[in-house]
């Protein structure tokens, strides 16, 4: 069993099941990571997912203009050099900027960038 990595899963999976509008599901799915870090004492994650609980209230006020320029060009299939070079900054800026992005959205990949993105209707 590798009930950390099944809850880190199950997060993931609200947050898909929250861009494809199934509220219901995605709240299941939160609920059910939420048991499973309560259980194991993962506080970093608790707070983590506090943040993201109810996904779809997020709003883009979250993210700065510039961090909404990268998350736009990431959803179109841009590297991070390719980014960096349509925006006149460094690559070092760049991952910074995703690393920011991903800490304040709550996810882990440039695909759950990319359906926020989508989701939000900044594409």
């Amino acid at each position: 069993e590798m009930p950390y990595e099944a809850a880190r899963a199950r997060v993931q999976i609200a947050l898909a099941c929250s861009a494809l509008g199934d509220l219901d599901a995605a709240e299941r799915e939160f609920d059910a990571a939420r048991a499973t870090f309560e259980r194991l004492g993962a506080q970093p994650e608790l707070t983590r997912l506090s943040r993201l609980d109810h996904g779809s209230e997020r709003t883009n006020a979250e993210l700065t203009e510039r961090e909404c320029e990268v998350i736009r060009l990431v959803a179109t299939g841009k590297t991070n050099r390719e980014i960096a070079a349509a925006l006149v900054i460094s690559e070092h800026t760049v991952a910074r900027h995703l690393q920011n992005i991903f800490t304040k959205l709550g996810i882990t990949s440039r695909a759950a960038a990319t359906a926020y993105a989508y989701d939000q209707n900044l594409i």
